[in-house]
């Protein structure tokens, strides 16, 4: 009853600072000493991978072939969001939240409200079941591809912010898989956080973006999007500076001219699935 009432507490807190999150982000380029009492609190021993949705995706090197969502053959080359499938499937314990967070939190109408973060791992049986549901496997990849067709971005780790607005513990038998939209998420003050705290957050290695000039308008749409802050309209076309990317997808995903192509070649999943297990243990 006790941490029924304190996750409620946190979410009511939430809701009132959740539009101070640039500015808390933006101390940690500011100040050393809040870079570490941010990092420490919320944090510390992170791990986490952008994963763009499969619609974002424009072009892949080979073909894709249909997975079992075993990781057994990293030689695959597999859509995004199978990678997010293959470590559900190795989940004993999974849970939905009811709601998301960051949308409830800035009351947004543009994408679903209902859509949740997924939880895995032998911590989720600590979270207040009134503002989750136990799922199965099929079930939670089931949310995965209604997330997808929503257009949400996949964002999946060890995100210790986490434990502490729902007052669990430990934090590494705790693994995020939030989706996210490109105007409410939390990780959008990803540009603002300092370099100690970026060098936690992956990209996948099989992701590239590219602007296709001739049909580029320069609507500034993918600047709005962009979760790394990565492009800027110049002479009208949008530019987009590589070295910075994280491949969230999001400006693949909403260009209305499908200027911007996200290009997926192949990720290792056996990589990706051994750095998240080193990470959390996902298993009872």
């Amino acid at each position: 009853m006790r941490r029924i009432r304190l996750i409620d507490i946190n979410i009511a807190v939430v809701k009132r600072i959740f539009h101070l999150r640039f500015f808390v982000a933006g101390l940690t380029r500011k100040s050393k000493v809040m870079d570490k009492i941010v990092k420490k609190t919320l944090f510390e021993h992170d791990g986490t991978y952008f994963i763009p949705s499969d619609t974002a995706v424009k072009n892949i090197s080979s073909q894709t072939i249909q997975m079992d969502y075993s990781v057994k053959n990293p030689d695959m080359v597999v859509m995004p969001s199978d990678i997010i499938k293959s470590v559900i499937n190795e989940a004993d314990d999974i849970v939905i939240m009811n709601k998301c967070l960051c949308r409830r939190s800035t009351g947004c109408t543009d994408y679903p409200i209902d859509l949740g973060c997924i939880f895995l791992g032998k911590t989720t049986r600590k979270i207040s079941r009134k503002h989750c549901r136990e799922v199965t496997r099929e079930e939670a990849i089931e949310h995965i591809d209604k997330c997808r067709d929503a257009g949400l971005v996949h964002i999946m780790g060890r995100n210790k912010i986490d434990s502490v607005w729902m007052n669990v513990r430990p934090n590494e038998e705790l693994l995020t898989i939030c989706n996210c939209c490109p105007c409410c998420c939390l990780w959008r003050v990803y540009p603002n956080l300092s370099d100690t705290i970026q060098n936690d957050f992956y990209k996948l290695q099989g992701v590239s973006v590219e602007c296709e000039t001739s049909k580029c308008v320069g609507c500034g749409r993918c600047v709005e999007v962009c979760f790394a802050d990565c492009i800027e309209i110049i002479d009208q076309k949008a530019v987009i500076d590589t070295s910075v990317c994280i491949g969230c997808g999001q400006c693949s995903n909403n260009c209305p001219t499908n200027a911007m192509k996200l290009n997926y070649e192949k990720e290792d999943v056996q990589r990706v699935f051994d750095k998240i297990d080193s990470l959390v243990n996902i298993k009872s």
